[in-house]
């Protein structure tokens, strides 16, 4: 987490450079909006992203990066040819190598880690060995490797700030001294916000006839198909509950999901003392953007201030876990420790992808990751290796999964 010896935003006169992981996807796009309000404080050293190589040459021809990133060489080639015809300067780069190099590239000060699940993991950790500012959308590399990557943060002094909009929330409602121990600072539980997607609310017996059309359909946020069906299965709140348990190093036992369907109060902070913390804003994922990279300072955001009134009330249930069993694993797989959360968002992602492709059903998704977990024997999650072959055992079971469903 932050550490005095690291520079904070705004402390020189000096431009802070901005490496954006993921620029294409909602998160990066919003990153380059507010980078660009404020073009005498941030300038853009790289942008990356997968295979949308057009969106990436607008980012390009805007922001004029020093690099430009992407995994799947034929885009690259594309863009390479692009940038030459404008007779733009910016390097292009291929692969999870060029990832990992722009993210440990002495001349960028932060990095947005904004790569959509395992794919963001090694880049994300080069910018921790790196000791860089690292502003972490991906919860993956915690969810993954929750123990190796912090002790990367240690050991570089690297500053790790959290952009997800809940856990920035918890973070802006802790003591600065937090690290300690929740305990030692009078921090009894922390409470995370979920909006509950856009089943919460849909009888049991239709579930299983959901299509990805209505699952991509958030109430509140604006966010990419995979997040959003994680979003409706509320796996994201449980891969969020692992996340927390790193950033705040605490455990599951301190750590409640509420359901606030309103989305404005991000989440919570319990005190022994009664006191409880809240954090309020529109939902708009440029406030944590903007918080983590003027922290400890404030910068303007664009978002627009809340309006309580028009508000008008704050409601707050208690998941069901019979409707989400996914939030369920997500705790379980914390609590087994070792390569069983790795396992857990391995299976998930496969998942996901075969619902969105319409080869299994929405209820199929906590099946699948509930077998795999069943099916693979957890091992320590102590080095870089073990975490990436379990990673990779978990998509072989959880493909054979899928086949099997598919076939029935």
């Amino acid at each position: 987490m932050p550490s005095d010896h690291r520079l904070s935003s705004g402390s020189s006169s000096a431009s802070i450079g901005v490496t954006v992981l993921g620029a294409t996807g909602t998160i990066g796009v919003n990153t380059l909006d507010v980078l660009a309000r404020h073009p005498g404080r941030f300038h853009v050293v790289a942008l990356t992203a997968q295979r949308n190589h057009q969106r990436l040459l607008e980012q390009c021809q805007v922001h004029q990066p020093e690099y430009a990133v992407m995994t799947d060489r034929a885009a690259a080639e594309q863009l390479r040819t692009e940038l030459r015809r404008l007779g733009l300067p910016t390097e292009v780069l291929v692969g999870e190598q060029g990832l990992c190099e722009v993210a440990a590239l002495p001349q960028t000060h932060y990095v947005m880690a904004a790569i959509v699940g395992a794919a963001g993991l090694l880049p994300t950790l080069a910018a921790a060995r790196a000791g860089k500012r690292v502003l972490l959308a991906n919860k993956e590399a915690l969810v993954m490797s929750g123990q190796l990557f912090m002790d990367e943060i240690a050991r570089s002094g690297a500053e790790l700030l959290p952009i997800d909009s809940e856990h920035n929330a918890v973070f802006q409602c802790m003591p600065p001294n937090f690290a300690q121990g929740l305990e030692s600072v009078g921090v009894e539980r922390i409470l995370l916000t979920a909006s509950g997607g856009p089943f919460r609310n849909l009888p049991l017996e239709q579930m299983h006839e959901v299509t990805p059309e209505q699952a991509c359909a958030h109430p509140n946020w604006v966010m990419g198909r995979k997040i959003s069906v994680d979003s409706a299965t509320m796996m994201n709140k449980g891969l969020e509950v692992i996340e927390a348990c790193w950033l705040f190093a605490t455990t599951t036992a301190h750590i409640e999901v509420v359901l606030h369907p309103q989305s404005v109060i991000h989440s919570l902070v319990s005190y022994t003392d009664g006191s409880v913390l809240a954090q309020l804003g529109n939902p708009d994922m440029r406030t944590p953007i903007a918080h983590a990279l003027a922290w400890p300072e404030r910068l303007s955001s664009g978002v627009a201030p809340l309006d309580l009134i028009a508000t008008g009330r704050l409601d707050f249930h208690y998941p069901d876990r019979d409707r989400f069993p996914c939030l369920r694993l997500a705790f379980e797989a914390f609590e087994t420790g070792g390569t069983a959360t790795a396992v857990l968002n391995a299976a998930n992602e496969i998942a996901v992808e075969a619902f969105l492709a319409r080869s299994i059903r929405f209820t199929d998704i906590a099946r699948i990751i509930e077998h795999t977990l069943a099916e693979l024997t957890p091992g320590p999650a102590d080095t870089l290796e073990r975490i990436l072959q379990a990673d990779q055992q978990a998509r072989e079971q959880a493909r054979r999964l899928v086949h099997d469903i598919g076939h029935h």
